[in-house]
C-alpha cells in the first residue's frame, strides 16, 4: 500500500524532535531522558509498523526548505556533541544511570540523523552546505567520509573496488574493520588524484578533516577534561559504527556484473537495498530510499523515490532493525539468505537498467 508523499514538516518533527528532548535531558534528567531514549530505540520502528508507507515525491518538485532543515540538524549536530560530554563526564549532576540514557539516546541521533544530514549536505553543490556537512563527519572523527564517500564509494559501489560494499557471507565487525581502513587510504588517494589534475592546490581535504577533529578533542577537554575527550570519542566510534552498519546493510551482498568490454555495469536500482517504513525513512531523511540516491544523486531527499520491489532489493524490516540484526553474523545472514538469492539471479528486463 502506498500513500501520498511525505510532506517537509514530518521530516523535521521526526528528527529535531529528540534535540530539545535530549536537551532537557542533560539539564535535569529523569523522564526527559527516558523519552529521548524511548523515541529512538523503540518508538521509531512501532510507528513503522502501524501506519503505511509513502511514495516518494514526483521529480523536479522544489524543496527550499529542505537545506534549511539539513543545516538545522548540522548545527543540532555540532551543539549536542558537546552538551552530551558535559552531561555525562562532566558536573551535571546526573545520576549514573542517566548518563548512560544520555549517551545512548545521543549516540543513536548522531548515528541516524545527523549522519544522514552530513550525508545529504556534503552531496550538495554550495560550497558551505558541503564544509558543513565535512564538519559533522569532523566533528565525529570521521571527516575522510566526506571525500571517500562521494570519490570512492559512489564510484565503486557493488564492486571489489569499493572497501563501503560488504560481501556475501562477510561478517559486519570484519567489513568494519576493512572500510573504514580503505575509505580513509582510498579517499586520501582521491583527493590527491583531484589535487595532481588541478592547477590550484590549496589545502588537502584531509588536513581540514584531521584539524576539525583535533578542534572537537580540545573542545572536549575544555568542557569535561580528559573524561570528555573519552566520552567525545565513544560518541563518536558509536555514530561511526551506525554508519558503517548503515553500509554494510545497504550493499550486501550486491554485486555489479561485468560486461564484455570489462567495464562495470551502470550504477543501478538493483544495487542498493531498500526499506519501505515510512517513520524511520522520516526521521533518517530518506536515507533507506538507498537506490534512488545512488542513480540519482543530486536528488533532493524529499523527492527520493522508492522503486518497486521487483525493480530494487527490499529489506523486510526497517533499517534500524536490519543493521541491529546484523551485529548478529550467523542472524544475519540466516535472515537476509532467501532475499539475497533472488539479486544474485540475471536481472530480466524489467530489472534491467542498463536498456
Amino acid at each position: 500500500m502506498t500513500g501520498r508523499p511525505l510532506p517537509l514538516a514530518s521530516f523535521a518533527l521526526a528528527a529535531l524532535l529528540p534535540l530539545p528532548l535530549l536537551a532537557l535531558g542533560a539539564l535535569v534528567g529523569g523522564i526527559w531522558l527516558w523519552a529521548a531514549f524511548l523515541y529512538m530505540a523503540i518508538l521509531t520502528v512501532m510507528l513503522d509498523q502501524l501506519i503505511p508507507l509513502t511514495a516518494g515525491s514526483a521529480e523536479g518538485e522544489e524543496f527550499p526548505a529542505a537545506d534549511l532543515l539539513l543545516v538545522s540538524v548540522a548545527i543540532g549536530a555540532l551543539t549536542a556533541l558537546p552538551v552530551a560530554t558535559w552531561a555525562i563526564a562532566g558536573e551535571s549532576g546526573l545520576a549514573a544511570g542517566e548518563r548512560v540514557l544520555v549517551f545512548f539516546a545521543t549516540g543513536l541521533w548522531l548515528g541516524q540523523v545527523a549522519h544522514p544530514a552530513a550525508h545529504e549536505l556534503i552531496h550538495r553543490p554550495r560550497r558551505q552546505l558541503f564544509r558543513l556537512g565535512a564538519a559533522v563527519y569532523s566533528a565525529l572523527l570521521f571527516g575522510h567520509h566526506a571525500s571517500a564517500h562521494r570519490l570512492v564509494h559512489h564510484r565503486h559501489v557493488a564492486s571489489a573496488l569499493d572497501p563501503n560494499t560488504a560481501r556475501a557471507g562477510e561478517s559486519f565487525y570484519r567489513f568494519a574493520l576493512r572500510a573504514w581502513h580503505g575509505s580513509f587510504v582510498q579517499g586520501y588517494q582521491a583527493e590527491a588524484e583531484l589535487r595532481a589534475r588541478s592547477p590550484w592546490k590549496g589545502l588537502h581535504p584531509y588536513a581540514g578533516y584531521l584539524a576539525g577533529s583535533a578542534l572537537a578533542l580540545a573542545t572536549a577537554l575544555l568542557v569535561a577534561g580528559p573524561a570528555g575527550v573519552l566520552v567525545w570519542v565513544l560518541l563518536s566510534l558509536h555514530a561511526q559504527m551506525q554508519i558503517l552498519l548503515s553500509d554494510y546493510v545497504q550493499h550486501y551482498g550486491l554485486t555489479r556484473s561485468q560486461r564484455a568490454d570489462g567495464r562495470l555495469e551502470p550504477v543501478g536500482p538493483r544495487h542498493s537495498w531498500n526499506t519501505a517504513h515510512w517513520f524511520t525513512s522520516a526521521l533518517m531523511l530518506n536515507a533507506p530510499r538507498h537506490s534512488d540516491h545512488h542513480t540519482s544523486p543530486g536528488r533532493p531527499f524529499p523527492a527520493l523515490r522508492l522503486p518497486p520491489p521487483e525493480e530494487a532489493p527490499r529489506l523486510p524490516w526497517p533499517l534500524p532493525v536490519a543493521c541491529t540484526l546484523a551485529l548478529m553474523p550467523r542472524l544475519w545472514r540466516r535472515a537476509i539468505r532467501p532475499h539475497l538469492v533472488r539479486w544474485h539471479r540475471p536481472p530480466t528486463p524489467a530489472q534491467d537498467t542498463r536498456a
